[in-house]
């Protein structure tokens, strides 16, 4: 069994995300980010965590027209383009790799789609915090994916504090589950097979008062499963 060393992304509340992941037997924890000048570190990692945080610059999916969408103290390039490269690696040497909502539509670009730059501008309900806090809304799982498979349950609720979507799919990747009014809110391999794993969601299970949902739980064990198992 191999030991088990997570690199997880630095941003915006990192230490709801280490806490997170950490809270589990025999996990140690990497923080790996622009401000530590440290991406050689990633070479001691056996899975890597994709947090949350600052929005992606349209550029890199090029849209560089939805900028007029954001401020300019929405980005932070030199974390997408530091984490875009970890991307690169883990899929060069089949590292499993956790996404949560940025980490979701970091991936998302990377393989080639593009996002949804502010939910509210497209007509949809708004998906961002209310009040300071997480939103809570249902979400379907499609029957015929991988995820229906790990948590076993059609819908449930789930949290939700992101104005960016995905919205073109990239083509190696599918569209697990949905919101009630049609955001795509977790993507997984289209043909696994013979590829590293990958889990995406678009939720925060850190942040989800129930800690044994499926939602949470399966997610985080099943990663670091797969993780110690490489």
């Amino acid at each position: 069994m191999s030991k088990v060393i997570i690199g997880v992304t630095d941003g915006r509340y990192y230490e709801n995300y280490a806490g997170w992941i950490s809270d589990y037997p025999g996990v140690e924890i990497i923080r790996l980010g622009y401000r530590q000048n440290n991406f050689e570190e990633i070479k001691k990692c056996t899975g890597i965590f994709l947090t949350g945080g600052e929005d992606i610059h349209p550029r890199w999916y090029h849209k560089p027209e939805y900028q007029e969408l954001f401020l300019l103290s929405d980005f932070d390039e030199f974390r997408d383009e530091f984490e875009l490269k970890m991307v690169e690696y883990t899929q060069q040497n089949k590292i499993p790799v956790l996404g949560v909502c940025r980490g979701l539509q970091l991936s998302n670009v990377f393989f080639g789609g593009t996002l949804i730059p502010d939910i509210p501008s497209y007509g949809k309900f708004n998906h961002g915090k209310k009040e300071g806090a997480p939103r809570n809304h249902s979400v379907m799982i499609d029957r015929n994916s991988d995820f229906y498979k790990l948590v076993g349950i059609e819908a449930g609720q789930i949290n939700s504090m992101h104005h960016q979507s995905a919205d073109r799919v990239a083509g190696d990747l599918v569209a697990t589950s949905f919101s009630p009014d049609g955001i795509i809110e977790s993507l997984e391999w289209k043909n696994p097979s013979a590829k590293s794993y990958l889990s995406l969601v678009q939720w925060h299970p850190e942040l989800m008062a129930d800690q044994n949902s499926p939602f949470v739980a399966t997610i985080r064990k099943d990663f670091l499963e797969k993780v110690k198992n490489i």
